[in-house]
């Protein structure tokens, strides 16, 4: 009797193997681009940059650098996992013509960027009516979050420089349709910028609050049920000014620093003006409190805008500041939302952490760093990787149900993605028959099945 020696089997390692298809799971985002009509977009978009006789269409070579980011590639080369994969994928480019067409659109500068904008736009629009009851404005509101990003660059790149954490790259603005607490998320706006550009730049802020109310369906461009949403950057007097601009009518949630004057403001709020703070499910947050403030405070600001302030115990170990009081952290922000109790304000407003949900997932698909050298081909570089994140956003609210509707991409790929399937061809058509054992098949077969579910696109 032979002793087996080791934890795991041992198996000899051949090749030659053709029946086996890897990433066969990236079959689901393959199906999201066709139901959503996104390859006829951006190939419509991109016509004007086709050239005589071209073999590969430039919208077709656009949507699959998209989708090897999506799958977990991180520069134009990594297009190779689909190129290995025909029957999943089709035909793919070579890594040089892939070059030459980042090369040409961003050479055509502002032109290519508003068709590829025009043509998301247009999907987005679309996606939306389809996914019913699950889309971002089922609520009859959106709200759209901006946040910067710092990109480390390790090398010379166009417009890197040293940023205010003293690492060297770019900082991005970046804007995120919220989904909610049922999805996560989707970008719609990504403005490149040097990394010593400043976190509370108001003309930033304005021009990428215009690149995302272009992205949104045109009922929401303008009015009430559009709420811009930022962090202590965006507290600015010419940002808020244009955000309540007479004709623009955008509802805003803006964080604010507590300078000396509200400080001194809040210390002459009473004790029954304070308001306890709560959480999503309507519980009372423990050692939270909030309360409007009025007075000295709003001089200078938009007519109608109110100054909500909340107090609350610091988490163990972090440190008070000199603005705070009483040993209460302080934090406010400025919201021009009337006829809804400052609770559930300061609750909206807290929820803004989940952008920094959506920056996570966009390092993982494709912002950990710039891969080119040019400013102009690194902004197309960030619309590739917005077009990896709709797909990422797109799949789970038209396909997913439960758990699964909330993972993230490191999980789509590790569970769904990665999935390996074997090639059948019977009756001239072609199948991919995926394992019984792997844990999360039927995730990957119910979701085919809604896809197919849906309406063909016009």
């Amino acid at each position: 009797m032979k002793k087996r020696i080791g934890s795991y089997p041992r198996v000899r390692i051949e090749g030659g193997g053709r029946a086996a298809v890897s990433q066969a799971g990236g079959v689901l985002l393959v199906e999201t681009v066709r139901k959503t009509g996104l390859d006829t977009a951006i190939s419509g978009a991109l016509a004007p940059w086709r050239r005589p006789r071209a073999v590969h269409d430039p919208g077709k070579i656009l949507i699959d650098v998209a989708l090897a980011v999506a799958v977990g590639g991180d520069c134009l080369a990594d297009v190779a996992m689909l190129r290995a994969e025909p029957a999943v994928f089709g035909p793919v480019a070579s890594d040089p013509t892939v070059s030459r067409l980042i090369d040409t659109l961003a050479a055509a500068g502002p032109k290519a960027l508003t068709a590829i904008r025009s043509a998301r736009a247009e999907v987005r629009e679309y996606v939306w009516k389809l996914a019913g009851a699950s889309s971002p404005d089922a609520s009859g509101q959106v709200i759209v979050d901006l946040d910067g990003v710092l990109v480390q660059a390790h090398s010379d790149k166009q417009d890197a420089a040293a940023t205010w954490k003293k690492t060297y790259g770019h900082h991005p603005l970046m804007g995120f349709v919220d989904h909610g607490r049922g999805g996560t998320g989707e970008p719609v706006a990504a403005l490149l910028r040097p990394g010593n550009a400043g976190s509370n730049t108001a003309a930033d802020h304005i021009t990428a609050t215009q690149l995302a109310l272009a992205q949104l369906p045109k009922r929401h461009r303008r009015g009430r049920s559009t709420v811009i949403r930022t962090d202590s950057g965006g507290g600015t007097h010419e940002f808020v000014a244009w955000l309540a601009k007479r004709g623009r009518w955008l509802s805003y949630s803006v964080g604010m620093t507590v300078t000396a004057a509200i400080h001194q403001a809040v210390l002459k709020v009473p004790a029954s003006a304070w308001t306890p703070a709560t959480e999503p499910g309507g519980e009372i947050r423990d050692g939270a409190w909030t309360a409007e403030l009025d007075g000295d405070v709003l001089k200078g600001w938009p007519k109608g805008m109110r100054l909500i302030v909340r107090k609350e115990r610091p988490h163990p170990g972090a440190q008070l500041r000199f603005t705070d009081a009483d040993g209460l952290r302080l934090t406010c922000f400025a919201t021009n939302t009337t006829s809804v109790p400052i609770a559930a304000l300061e609750l909206r407003h807290r929820q803004r952490a989940r952008a920094e949900d959506r920056i996570r997932n966009a390092r993982a698909a494709g912002l950990r760093n710039l891969p080119l050298h040019e400013t102009a081909q690194n902004q197309i570089w960030l619309e590739i990787v917005q077009l990896a994140l709709d797909l990422l956003a797109w799949l789970p609210m038209l396909a997913l149900t439960g758990k699964p509707r909330l993972w993230e991409p490191r999980r789509l790929r590790l569970r769904l993605f990665s999935a390996a399937a074997q090639l059948v061809t019977t009756a001239r058509r072609r199948h991919l028959r995926f394992t019984h054992h792997w844990p999360w098949t039927s995730v990957i077969t119910g979701a085919i099945e809604r896809l197919d579910a849906l309406p063909n696109p016009g």
